[in-house]
């Protein structure tokens, strides 16, 4: 699951700087803003957390761009990042998510990053059609 010299990762729920939630405090430790991107997929609300599906075409989701700071430490710090995100699970049990390797979209060009992709099934879940989280809670909330 590791690909030597990709030390960006691209966040586009809770790790988000505009959630302020404890575990983007503790990823903050690790790892700096590089800038705001997109990587092609499709976002779904399924309540406590969304949902993000690799796609062609133009469906985008929007997010963040992050580089570790030691990449001494990025395995480590990834290792914990994934068990945040439910991709280290028991022998019985199925990853919630499973972390792989895209293209961000970046104002600065592409950037190779790693991202948490669903792994479950989004069958009768809201799309988010913007792929932006934060909007989407905003304008659901607000």
């Amino acid at each position: 699951m590791n690909a030597p010299g990709i030390y960006s990762l691209f966040v586009y729920g809770s790790l988000r700087s505009g959630f302020q939630s404890q575990a983007y405090e503790y990823m903050s430790r690790y790892f700096n803003l590089v800038g705001n991107g997109r990587v092609k997929g499709r976002l779904y609300d399924l309540g406590d957390y969304p949902a993000a599906l690799p796609a062609t075409g133009d469906q985008f989701i929007y997010g963040e761009l992050y580089q570790v700071k030691n990449e001494d430490e990025f395995s480590y710090v990834i290792g914990q990042l994934d068990d945040y995100e439910g991709v280290l699970v028991e022998a019985d049990e199925s990853p919630l998510y499973r972390r792989e390797v895209a293209e961000i979209e970046t104002a600065q060009g592409p950037v190779t990053a790693w991202v948490y992709w669903y792994n479950g099934d989004v069958s009768g879940r809201p799309f988010i059609p913007s792929g932006d989280l934060l909007q989407y809670l905003s304008q659901r909330n607000g």
